[in-house]
């Protein structure tokens, strides 16, 4: 799966938040200064190219919509930073977060024991 820049990722976020939205409705959910409508429309034309989007034809314009779930695309980011930045090793993602404290001895034994209930199932 292709990597987003920021502005594409905000811009899928509405997306994803939204569902189908014509250009011009992205214009909304900015305040002033506002982007121009050239800009969003190049930036989501990419999205589309890159498969992101796709869109159904009213007349002249275009409504576009996700083709790639929210879900999927944080899959593959996560195992893309896995593979680049941790040799494709989940345990060292895991051994970073506690060396880092940002994860605590309590917190890993209730992930375990998530990750074993769900197994379960």
């Amino acid at each position: 799966m292709k990597r987003l820049t920021a502005k594409e990722e905000e811009l899928m976020g509405y997306f994803w938040e939204k569902g189908p939205l014509f250009v011009k409705e992205l214009l909304d959910f900015y305040e002033e200064p506002k982007p121009h409508f050239n800009t969003l429309s190049t930036i989501v034309r990419g999205l589309e190219e890159k498969g992101f989007l796709s869109h159904k034809a009213y007349g002249n314009t275009y409504q576009y919509y996700p083709a790639v779930t929210e879900g999927d695309y944080k899959k593959g980011t996560l195992k893309h930073v896995v593979a680049k930045y941790f040799n494709n090793s989940y345990l060292g993602v895991v051994s970073s977060l506690i060396e880092e404290e940002d994860v605590s001895v309590e917190e890993l034994r209730r992930l375990l024991d998530e990750v074993e209930q769900a197994n379960k199932k």
